[in-house]
């Protein structure tokens, strides 16, 4: 078979064909992950970004090249989620922006948009690193521009293209030792593959559909009329689950019943994509550990109902007015927050991690963090409602900041900073050191200056066996790790937090702070801190409430 040219229904079909190949493959490229810890993994947020673009791209009933074109780019811009996703996203750009004036794609267009997606990807990483999915698009540029002048053959140049790709993927874990040790390719470059192997694929004739299925019976109604004594189970839970396997009746049951075992007021809701979850428990961890067996988990949402409830009454009284007085309001113009000149959003998780950023002058928090990464619209949506001329943004999470950038790209009747916080405890230290009588450069400077002073630290568990930097590390075991690595592996929480915090204090270390997860008592947390403080008598160390789901404690050093 000889194909020269692909027209737009073709291009369509590849690029759902595409979307629907790395949605197959997600968990397979998860396991592909370094570090195994249970956070949104590489190829959950490229299938997320992707499908983004997908669900624009299937609506396109007569589609041209230059409809498809938008549709991929915007779709995939607004919905990266993620290092990896941004990155597709930046390569589904420089891609769509070389073939979006022509009507048809022969093999030396299709190369020239190789190199653009490859160019415009590489410019929008600070510190691009090889051995990565940069890498792997990157050959593959290369091959398609030796191609160029050989073959007229988009089959058999889609051939040769990815049969190089695939030998540059294979020689990623020799350009990044961390791979090599942990017996990996690069994530992100295998989910690149799988994407271009489903388009060719859809090339050669194979079928493809692309549904966006709804979930059933999504909506979920909590009885409100509850008193504080009646409140057996402390915490309102929810979230959902990004299934990753296929979700059996029998898993159902199961699921439900060991939910029913430590909770009640219990609504799971399915389709075959997601399952939504509402579950009121003493233990969030234990429900959230439970569920991540299932798939990546979204939409992560802890409520303390105890200390809501004193506050319920007023609320309701509130409401009742409100209620009242609506008809009144109607005719009037929407309440505006005042213009500012300063505005903050940061990324957070955790009931009191979202309290101390609110408290200090935190504008818009965006839910999310390791556990689940936000979007580039989620950062959009942020930066619509907060009123001000200049916005900071602190990602707090290496992983989000490509985001953020990309949001600061798009928004253009704003100025954005984004400070590139790794950590909670980098972000709560920059917006500390914001100074309201100096300039935006200036303040941008501090900021991220301070914040790098800090050490920061993170303990939760493994979800699979591996070796890294000559730790043999067991699924379930408790991980201490920084910023960079992981210090300290044990079975014991408090042991492994004691552990890490001691591979980070050194001679010049003034405080620690400690921020306690969902899953861990104020009374542990205190013992923590005393055996830091006996250990360590001339360093203050504080202890805060942090809220945060999967991570035990999340720390700083300074």
């Amino acid at each position: 078979m000889v194909i020269k040219t692909i027209d737009a229904y073709m291009l369509q079909k590849m690029f759902l064909a595409g979307a629907k190949s790395i949605e197959s493959k997600k968990e397979y490229i998860n396991e592909l992950n370094v570090f195994p810890v249970p956070d949104g993994d590489t190829g959950t947020n490229m299938t997320l970004t992707i499908m983004s673009a997908a669900k624009e791209v299937s609506q396109l009933e007569n589609p041209t090249i230059d409809s498809l074109a938008k549709a991929i780019s915007g779709g995939s811009l607004r919905g990266a989620r993620g290092n990896s996703g941004v990155i597709l996203s930046q390569l589904f750009r420089g891609f769509t922006k070389e073939i979006k004036e022509y009507t048809e794609i022969n093999v030396t267009i299709m190369a020239n948009a190789f190199q653009k997606a490859v160019e415009t990807a590489y410019k929008a990483v600070m510190k691009p690193k090889e051995g990565t999915i940069l890498t792997v698009a990157r050959g593959g540029a290369e091959k398609a521009a030796q191609l160029v002048g050989e073959t007229e053959d988009l089959v058999y140049f889609g051939e040769e293209v990815l049969k190089y790709m695939e030998e540059v993927l294979a020689q990623t874990p020799e350009l990044l030792p961390v791979l090599k040790e942990a017996g990996v390719v690069d994530s992100g470059g295998q989910g690149l593959l799988e994407v271009l192997k489903g388009a060719y694929d859809a090339l050669l004739g194979k079928e493809v559909t692309f549904e966006a299925v709804p979930a059933r019976n999504i909506e979920i109604n909590v009885n409100a009329d509850i008193d504080t004594a009646d409140i057996k189970f402390g915490y309102c839970t929810e979230f959902i689950i990004m299934l990753d396997k296929e979700y059996t009746p029998e898993m159902d049951v199961d699921f439900k019943g060991y939910l029913e075992s430590i909770g009640d007021s219990l609504v799971v809701v399915s389709d075959d994509e997601i399952v939504k979850v509402h579950v009121h428990t003493n233990d969030p961890g234990l429900a959230i550990q439970r569920a991540l067996t299932y798939g990546a988990l979204s939409r992560m949402k802890i409520d303390n109902m105890r200390e809501e409830h004193t506050e319920k009454l007023i609320k309701d009284a509130e409401k009742l007015a409100a209620k009242q007085a609506e008809v009144k309001k109607k005719e009037k113009a929407p309440e505006v927050k005042p213009k500012k000149e300063v505005g903050f959003i940061s990324v957070s998780i955790g009931e009191g991690i979202n309290e101390i950023f609110n408290g200090l002058g935190v504008d818009y928090i965006i839910s999310g963090g390791q556990t689940m990464n936000p979007s580039t619209e989620d950062m959009l949506t942020a930066i619509e409602q907060v009123n001000a001329d200049t916005i900071f943004i602190l990602p707090n999470n290496s992983n989000i900041i490509l985001a953020a950038q990309q949001a600061k790209d798009l928004t253009e009747d704003k100025k954005i900073v984004v400070i590139p916080s790794k950590t909670v405890p980098q972000g709560i230290t920059a917006i500390i050191n914001y100074v309201h009588d100096k300039t935006t450069d200036e303040n941008e400077v501090r900021m991220t200056e301070e914040m790098k002073k800090v050490k920061s630290g993170q303990v939760t568990y493994a979800v699979r066996d591996t070796n890294i930097d000559g730790k043999e590390i067991k699924q379930g075991n408790i991980m201490g790790l920084d910023d960079k690595t992981i210090l300290a592996v044990g079975t014991d929480i408090s042991e492994t937090a004691f552990q890490l915090i001691d591979s980070l204090v050194d001679d010049d270390s003034e405080l620690i702070s400690l921020y306690y997860g969902a899953e861990i008592t104020e009374e542990a947390a205190g013992e923590l801190a005393d055996l830091i403080t006996e250990k360590y008598p001339d360093v203050d160390v504080e202890v805060h409430f942090g809220g945060q789901p999967i991570y035990y404690y999340v720390l700083s050093v300074e």
